[in-house]
């Protein structure tokens, strides 16, 4: 591991953000947080080992162990990862196909590679994603969340078939689903107006706590988190994945560790900008890579089915006030205690309060802004950022992140090869001088070329890159061609300032070879005959 990513992983071992001192009332803040996130963790990581097609406490012991490991190791204080649904589809026809053993073996291999991704410090290139693509990003992921709610609507028991919770199943009706509606209602107008009155308990914790206690005291019936499954068990046992250490087993869960550790890094690293936007923080993208491949590892010896960053969750951490690593740290910790001791009481709270709470998340995730400046901000950004979104729901985010940054990309390089273009004038020598000013690269070397009339022109022409860069090998190639079209013509061509590294770029390749005693930067170079002088540059 590289020295400096040891060092700035040993200096963020501290247990707080250093804009987030410890003191005791942000001690209490965060385990309050912790608090609040562990309830919501609960029918999420239900639902999706639901979805995954693997037993309930598969996916809470993966929210338990992997969202302790990176709160502790991770690379931003505040994040809150466990097992999530985009990679939950992914998983589902493995365990179809070939039984959780091979999930688990798989998920180990997934954290293997994931740590790989951080030592060589590849989490960088997350700075590549446009902005349009993260507004995109996000809105997506609010409606995605939004559909999960969903199917809390449907009659217990029938809601967890699909990974956006609206499986098959019949819908509640009349009084029932009016019930459901107020305490949904009811729960986001406490979290909306409890901070107006006072800070001492997190707002999503006291809309819980206060639905829940209507409920029970009450008996009102309504859905319950133990409608969905029993959350009681024991601590993760340590378990070897029972499967054929062969090549054929390799063959099998390669190409699924390889996407989910894709899917899982790409997501954790967009949460990882988004939390440090709201807290004001910095970096950790290698550290964060590491952190969840340490973790997906040890889950997958410890029967989890591994994870990622979870927006939804570091949204509610964040807005409850959670900036430490110790809120993410209580989350597991309560997550455990709800499993070991306190499953019969955690299975009596309401799932309209968790819905309620989401339903804020939805509202405080999705970027209305983007709804304004959408019809301000170039046709491109625009569509990118729909196109995102659309895909977001469509798919899953990580394919969506990936289309997004590939359509920029496309869009950046054909606006860049059509700025290619020249001004042109003679020198009282007689000599013709193109000055060239846009980008060469692969995009625009086709009009570059387009840019000579090698008949009309004399028999010096001097092409001028002072407002112009050699980017690639298809640059160096369009010069060779235009080159030798004057070499057959009968004339010759001067190259004028072009910059250090394009020189070397264009020796480098062997196409031109540098032969001068008089100027160490630019000398005329010879080429299949054909000559061509480079001239003094910058």
């Amino acid at each position: 591991m590289p020295r400096a990513l040891l060092a700035s992983f040993a200096d963020s071992l501290s247990i707080s953000d250093p804009n987030a001192p410890l003191t005791p009332k942000q001690l209490r803040i965060d385990v309050l947080s912790g608090l609040t996130v562990a309830l919501a963790l609960v029918p999420e990581a239900v639902a999706f080992a639901f979805v995954a097609g693997v037993q309930p406490l598969v996916g809470l012991y993966a929210a338990f162990i992997v969202g302790l490991i990176t709160a502790i190791f991770g690379g931003r204080p505040g994040m809150i990862s466990g097992a999530t649904g985009a990679l939950a589809v992914v998983m589902v026809s493995l365990v179809a196909q070939h039984g959780v053993e091979y999930l688990f073996a798989t998920v180990v291999l997934m954290g293997l590679i994931q740590i790989f991704v951080g030592v060589m410090r590849w989490g960088k290139f997350i700075r590549l994603v446009p902005h349009p693509v993260m507004l995109g990003f996000v809105n997506g992921l609010a409606i995605v969340i939004f559909l999960a709610q969903l199917g809390q609507f449907k009659v217990p028991g029938t809601a967890e078939a699909s990974g956006h919770g609206m499986g098959g199943g019949e819908w509640l009706s009349g009084g029932p689903l009016a019930l459901m509606l107020g305490l949904v209602v009811l729960t986001m107008a406490i979290i909306y107006f409890i901070p107006r009155l006072t800070n001492a308990i997190p707002a999503p914790l006291a809309g819980i706590g206060i639905v829940a206690a209507i409920v029970i005291g009450f008996g009102l019936d309504v859905p319950l988190v133990g409608d969905l499954a029993s959350i009681e068990g024991g601590l993760p046992p340590f378990h070897i994945p029972m499967v054929p250490m062969t090549w054929e087993t390799l063959e099998i869960i390669g190409p699924y560790a390889v996407i989910l550790a894709a899917i899982g890094l790409i997501e954790s690293l967009l949460t990882l900008n988004l939390v440090g936007e709201m807290t004001g923080n910095r970096g950790g993208a290698s550290q964060e890579c590491i952190a969840q491949g340490a973790a997906n590892t040890v889950t997958g010896f410890f029967g989890g089915m591994g994870g990622c960053a979870m927006i939804g969750q570091s949204m509610i951490n964040v807005k409850s006030g959670g900036r430490t690593r110790v809120a993410g740290i209580a989350a597991a910790l309560f997550l455990l205690a709800f499993i070991l001791f306190a499953s019969g009481l955690i299975e009596q709270i309401p799932l309209a309060a968790l819905v309620g709470v989401m339903f804020m998340v939805v509202i405080g995730t999705f970027a209305w802004n983007s709804l304004t400046i959408l019809r301000k901000v170039p046709r491109m950004d625009a569509f990118v950022t729909i196109l995102v979104t659309v895909v977001t729901v469509a798919t899953d985010l990580a394919t969506a992140v990936v289309v997004g940054v590939i359509v920029s990309a496309l869009a950046y390089a054909w606006n860049n090869a059509s700025r290619i273009h020249a001004k042109t004038h003679e020198t009282p020598e007689g000599a013709k001088v193109y000055q060239v000013q846009g980008p060469l690269f692969f995009g625009s070397s086709e009009g570059f070329t387009e840019l000579f009339d090698v008949e009309a022109d004399p028999s010096l022409v001097i092409i001028d890159f002072a407002d112009s860069r050699v980017v690639d090998q298809s640059a160096l190639q369009a010069i060779e061609a235009i080159a030798g079209k004057y070499e057959k013509a009968g004339k010759r061509i001067q190259l004028r300032h072009i910059s250090h590294d394009c020189h070397k770029l264009l020796s480098k390749a062997g196409h031109l070879i540098v032969d001068s005693d008089d100027d160490p930067d630019y000398a005329l170079a010879v080429d299949y005959g054909v000559k061509i002088g480079i001239l003094g540059g910058h």
